[in-house]
């Protein structure tokens, strides 16, 4: 059940990158890619793919030159 429930947050996540908000896509982008690679290497999934969202969201508010508004 639990797998099932993180495929479908992935599965979310990768459809929010498709919206027009900046933060949204990022955060999407994030939680996807981290959530990935962390079923990818056996490692918690619904961790990482909270760290990968809120790090999208958050980065041009800390690295504004490396992600654009």
């Amino acid at each position: 059940m639990e797998k099932t429930w993180i495929i479908g947050v992935i599965a979310a996540l990768g459809l929010a990158a498709c919206t027009d908000n900046a933060d949204l896509n990022r955060a999407a982008v994030g939680g996807v890619g981290l959530g990935a690679a962390a079923a990818l290497t056996n490692n918690n999934v619904g961790t990482a793919v909270a760290i990968g969202a809120a790090g999208g969201a958050l980065c041009d508010d800390v690295v504004p030159e490396l992600c654009p508004r």
